[in-house]
């Protein structure tokens, strides 16, 4: 089995985290989740971040803390999916594989159809009070 690495940026501000909807043909269409994607083969998990968050949304960010991570099998591949505190630089947001984005309560959060590995990792983060 092939592993790979995936990132995901916790970004939270006034109590609320940060989370976007895939766009209508995309692979997880209509379902919500944190910005990230997979690791590059030469890429640290924070360039990851960096990287993804200019692709997804236009925006500059800084990487933080590393908060915890959870293991999912997708297509015969075992991911790590690894979460990190992001601080947005900028918010003049550019829609590229996303229809819309906001910030959520952790209520709020718990009743979006939410991507199947995220909903993991939210339950761990809720957990330790990080969310």
């Amino acid at each position: 089995m092939n592993e790979r690495i995936t990132t995901c940026g916790i970004v939270l501000e006034c109590k609320k985290v940060l989370v976007a909807k895939r766009s209508v043909g995309a692979k997880t269409c209509g379902l919500w989740e944190f910005v990230g994607g997979k690791n590059r083969y030469h890429e640290s998990e924070e360039e990851t971040l960096i990287r993804e968050f200019d692709e997804e949304l236009g925006v500059k960010v800084e990487v933080g803390e590393y908060l915890d991570g959870v293991d999912f099998v997708n297509n015969d591949t075992l991911y790590h999916l690894k979460a990190y505190r992001v601080s947005l630089l900028d918010d003049s947001f550019r829609f590229s594989v996303h229809s819309e984005i906001k910030y959520v309560s952790k209520e709020e959060l718990l009743t979006l159809e939410m991507v199947p590995s995220d909903l993991m990792l939210i339950n761990k983060l809720i957990g330790q009070g990080i969310i």
